[in-house]
């Protein structure tokens, strides 16, 4: 149990931002399976600005997924302020900024873990965040640039300094990208260098592997990304190791379900792309997957998933 500013957050098992996936039905059911608080996909700053419908779709959030936190990104000081003021607008708990996101397409555009080159506009846009929102703002950033610019101890001073009420930290640099190994021990060493909760990340693919990090580097928070997809009982203490088919096809029902209550208008391919992931490393997952990819709408995943039961 820590705090980030005002919000309490109950456990320390947290669901990361992940785009194309970290939309509203994945964290409703990261929330029932023990999620204390689940990040959105990230949210552009210009999308914002120009009222685009499906940047705005992004912030939909219901009640009972609170809290919730929304991830902002962009690399214009006055832009992202406003999109903090307008996103504090709608009934969120906490506004985090990406200073971490390795994709090209987010590096093109001077944001993501990009800002970990210009430290001083990165201090900018974060004390603009802080002054336009009316919740905790949070950083999320990598080790570094590459490995001979590992600064995350100085990146997460920076932060404290100009108003984050939190950090997160995904140890790995930019140049990894999400190959090789987490290096757990730049967490412990954030974590001794700022007085803000620290949340590790990187290679959490299980409960147990998230008590370890807990353990070994003293961090607050473990968020939990990739390993959560196809697998959200990973934050229930509760849950099988290797949970049987029929676990899975339970939770992926249920993950339809969400679907249908809360996202009706949900593209196929992205449903298809949630549902393979409950196969991996199944017995005949391979052959299930092609059938899943095979369908092309809802209704016929539906029938698809109710024929393995």
């Amino acid at each position: 149990m820590f705090s980030i500013g005002t919000l309490r957050i109950d456990t320390p098992f947290i669901l990361a931002p992940l785009a194309g996936y970290s939309d509203l039905a994945f964290r409703l059911q990261c929330r029932e399976y023990g999620a204390s608080l689940c990040f959105s996909e990230m949210i552009s700053c210009h999308g914002l600005h120009f009222r685009q419908k499906n940047t705005l779709d992004l912030v939909r959030t219901v009640e009972s997924e609170r809290p919730v936190a929304m991830q902002l990104f962009g690399s214009e000081p006055d832009l992202m302020g406003e999109a903090a003021g307008i996103l504090s607008e709608h009934p969120i708990d906490l506004i985090d900024i990406n200073m971490g996101c390795p994709a090209k397409k987010v590096i093109k555009k001077g944001a993501g873990c990009y800002l970990m080159k210009l430290p001083a506009l990165a201090a900018k846009i974060i004390r603009a965040v802080v002054q336009n929102s009316k919740v905790p703002v949070t950083v999320k950033f990598r080790s570094g640039w590459n490995h001979q610019s590992i600064i995350a101890c100085d990146f997460a001073k920076m932060a404290e300094d100009n108003g984050a009420a939190a950090i997160t930290v995904h140890a790995r640099t930019w140049s990894d990208g999400f190959s090789g190994t987490a290096d757990w021990r730049l967490i412990s060493q954030v974590k001794q260098s700022v007085f803000i909760p620290v949340i590790g990340n990187g290679d959490v693919q299980s409960h147990g592997d998230g008590l370890r990090m807990l353990a070994e580097t003293g961090c607050d928070g473990v968020m939990i990304g990739r390993g959560a997809l196809g697998a959200p009982w990973i934050f229930s203490a509760d849950a099988p190791e290797n949970p049987s088919l029929a676990f899975r096809l339970a939770a992926l029902n249920r993950h339809l379900a969400l679907i249908a209550k809360y996202q009706p208008d949900t593209p196929p391919s992205q449903i298809k792309n949630h549902a393979g992931r409950y196969f991996k490393g199944v017995p005949g997952g391979a052959e299930i997957r092609r059938q899943i990819f095979n369908q092309t709408s809802y209704f016929g995943l539906k029938k698809l998933i109710s024929s393995l039961s």
